[in-house]
């Protein structure tokens, strides 16, 4: 009997069979190694229009970056206006300006030069500031709300409460907040394959966009992209909506009617940037999540919205109801 091995048999083929489900296991793992191009989408239908459209889009972009560069040129060189409530106001404006910058280039290369493609990297980077420029102006709302708070319970104490250091310390727990939760939430992008259409719906990458386009299971995407929003914006405003509620319970005491009508109207202008803020921005979460039948136009218009409306109103909100604003910019 003979023991030779078969002819077909060699220690290379051994080897290159034992390769083969090696292979078949690390293919998931490479299938995403050549990045993809994205395509941006202007305005479903009006493509034709796009030159035209641009206008009034340029003239919000100028109006939001000139109004917030003013709110912090005038804080920073006015000596009256080196207060808390001031301080935040910058704050406001430093992220209204990072969310216009984050997404100029894109909106207005579609409208004035059809430029639709952006690189999966250039995508993310996009993505990551535009989310957390979002994610940072919650938070600054939110110690809004708290300096109103401050400053209307506990008047006396108000100098003792917000120093110097401790807003810088605000402003720092803000820039860590959003980096910490949005690091995660663009890691987790780049292990999936896209393999389907790799069209956009905005003009711009946003999260849910992106991972639509996926042909991998993103259920852990979904599930990280809805505790970021609700660990975020969700946590920011319930405390908000609480900080007012102690504010109106604190207000209510004020015996006079004309310290009551005052204190309110220090607050008129941060619950109106809260509302131009957080309605387009839950809107938005919820036509993405759960408006699978909607029309074309409208996650886009949902989403230009939410993108310019809170950097063009806010310095306009705070530049009117702000007698202070108003004598330092005069």
């Amino acid at each position: 009997m003979s023991y030779l091995p078969h002819p077909s048999f060699s220690p290379a083929t051994m080897l290159s069979n034992k390769r083969i489900p090696l292979l078949h296991t690390l293919m998931p793992i490479f299938h995403n190694f050549t990045l993809p191009t994205f395509l941006l989408t202007g305005i479903p239908g009006l493509e034709w229009a796009h030159t035209w459209i641009s206008i009034p889009f340029c003239c919000l972009y100028l109006t939001a970056l000139s109004g917030n560069t003013l709110i912090l040129f005038i804080v920073l060189t006015e000596p009256s206006l080196h207060e808390p409530m001031y301080y935040f106001l910058s704050m406001l404006s430093t992220t209204d300006i990072g969310l216009c910058i984050s997404t100029l280039v894109t909106v207005l290369g579609i409208f004035w030069a059809n430029a639709q493609e952006i690189s999966f990297n250039a995508c993310l980077s996009q993505m990551f500031f535009i989310h957390l420029f979002t994610f940072m102006e919650s938070s600054v709302l939110l110690a809004m709300a708290f300096d109103r708070f401050v400053a209307i319970s506990n008047p006396l104490r108000y100098a003792t409460i917000l120093t110097h250091t401790r807003i810088a310390q605000i402003g720092l727990a803000v820039i860590t907040r959003g980096t910490v939760i949005l690091t995660p939430l663009v890691l987790l992008l780049k292990r999936l394959s896209f393999c389907h259409s790799h069209v956009l719906h905005h003009s711009y990458c946003f999260h849910p966009d992106v991972m639509k386009l996926s042909c991998s299971d993103t259920k852990i995407n979904s599930v990280f992209g809805l505790t970021a929003i609700i660990s975020t914006a969700g946590v920011d405003s319930v405390f908000i909506l609480l900080s007012y509620v102690l504010i109106i319970r604190s207000v209510l005491n004020i015996a006079s009617p004309e310290e009551r009508k005052k204190a309110f109207s220090t607050c008129i202008s941060h619950i109106t940037a809260v509302a131009i803020f957080y309605i387009p921005l839950i809107s938005l979460s919820f036509v993405h999540r759960f408006g699978k039948h909607t029309p074309s136009y409208l996650p886009t218009l949902i989403a230009n919205v939410y993108l310019l409306i809170p950097p063009v109103m806010n310095p306009i909100i705070y530049s009117v109801k702000t007698k202070s604003i108003q004598k330092a910019s005069l």
